[in-house]
């Protein structure tokens, strides 16, 4: 009996902790939002710090490349509004080539970790309550997953957070995930990093810009079209599959 309310007890352990790191996303996210934090995520407040930060990266640059790959992490893994503002100001402070980069460290590491907190959390329980649809859509995931992976990460329709999370819900696999989410947001890390490294001759001009003023259908067309030649793969399977049958 003393054994039987041991292992009953580790059990209750166990599951409790895999709960852990969804947790403490989920609490610091309240946090954030109901301090106001992400609020301050705007083009007017680059513009209103933009000596100081300028200053900062010229004087501290390995210090500040550090911050704000964290900063981006955490934005990520949190999944704050405001993404394109964080890239754009990357690309700001460190120019197209290493604004970019510093992007898709952090953003990578970012989804990784969130990835990381929703499989270990849910991953396991959805997949023990799948209905037909799930396991239906699971199975398009498993044969084709990298294809798919790709393609949500390139198409600019759908939000970042979603992509990072679905594919955990769905058992895909951690080298996979990792993989396609870095080539798959590559090119928008460096149009993002490109675009903030000519908005300071917006500042010059009095202006503070908009997200959509910056981001327009010129920028979105071409990443959506690399989104469809991610398709070709899986197009290209089934048209097999059926001539042969």
């Amino acid at each position: 009996m003393v054994h039987f309310n041991t292992c009953t007890k580790c059990k209750k352990v166990f599951q409790l902790k895999k709960y852990l790191p969804i947790l403490l996303i989920l609490s610091v996210m309240i946090v954030i939002f109901a301090s106001g934090l992400h609020n301050h995520l705007t083009f007017q407040t680059l513009a209103d710090h933009r000596a100081f930060l300028t200053g900062f990266v010229n004087d501290n640059f390995l210090v500040a490349s550090l911050a704000f790959i964290g900063i981006y992490i955490a934005a990520t893994a949190l999944s704050i509004p405001g993404a394109s503002i964080i890239s754009i100001t990357g690309g700001f402070l460190f120019g197209t080539f290493v604004g970019g980069t510093w992007i898709l460290i952090g953003a990578t590491i970012g989804a990784c970790a969130l990835f990381i907190a929703v499989k270990t959390a849910f991953g396991e329980t959805l997949r023990q309550k799948a209905g037909p649809w799930v396991a239906k859509v699971q199975d398009g995931f498993d044969k084709n997953a990298f294809s798919y992976l790709l393609f949500l990460r390139l198409v600019p329709a759908f939000p970042f957070f979603v992509v990072n999370i679905v594919p955990a819900l769905l058992n895909i696999k951690f080298r996979t995930y990792v993989i396609a989410t870095a080539l798959g947001i590559l090119p928008g890390c460096f149009v993002f990093a490109s675009i903030g490294s000519g908005i300071g001759s917006i500042f010059d001009s009095g202006q503070v810009p908009t997200i959509k003023s910056l981001i327009t259908w010129k920028v979105l067309g071409p990443m959506a079209g690399l989104a469809l030649l991610a398709l070709i793969p899986i197009v290209l399977k089934r048209f097999v599959k059926t001539d042969k049958s």
